[in-house]
């Protein structure tokens, strides 16, 4: 199992009873400087504000100097998933349907790894997408990264959301 597993692993239970959720941990860098990186997402999918990044920084400080998981000196960065941000879950795709993404794979499908286009559905495992040559159907488990591409409608979306947010 990878630390990044482990890792998430620990904090995952904690963070998930204060409203959030864990989109990717990275752990970089090597002897010298290391960085542990965790991007969250909170529950209610409502943008993640800097005070939300305070509140489970402390969270994951107070776990980690605990439990102590990584040998040696390094750095906590706590991060939103950003307007481009990766997708990682089934529900990721599920929630940014009609978004553009570009999406890498394991494993090759008639002759490509990589996709750009257009999610237009998620189900049973499987994402499919609208690319320039056509539609494919990409299982999700043969996903190695994706992320939403940065457009105007995705910028307009996430504009009214924090709008309505602010309303509230």
């Amino acid at each position: 199992m990878s630390i990044e597993i482990e890792l998430k692993a620990l904090v995952e239970p904690s963070l998930s009873d204060l409203g959030y959720e864990i989109v990717r941990v990275r752990l970089m860098g090597g002897d010298g400087q290391k960085i542990l990186q965790v991007m969250i997402d909170r529950s209610d999918e409502t943008p993640v504000s800097v005070e939300d990044c305070a509140v489970v920084s402390r969270q994951l400080s107070a776990i980690l100097d605990v439990e102590d998981p990584i040998s040696g000196n390094y750095n906590l960065e706590v991060s939103s998933p950003g307007i481009a941000r990766p997708l990682v879950k089934e529900r990721d795709f599920e929630r940014f349907l009609g978004f553009i993404a570009k999406v890498e794979l394991e494993k090759t499908i008639r002759g490509r790894k990589r996709f750009r286009g257009r999610l237009i559905g998620c189900d049973r495992g499987m994402v499919s997408i609208q690319t320039e040559q056509g539609e494919e159907e990409l299982p999700i488990s043969d996903i190695v990264a994706a992320n939403l591409i940065l457009s105007d409608d995705l910028i307009e979306a996430h504009k009214r959301q924090s709008a309505e947010i602010s309303l509230h």
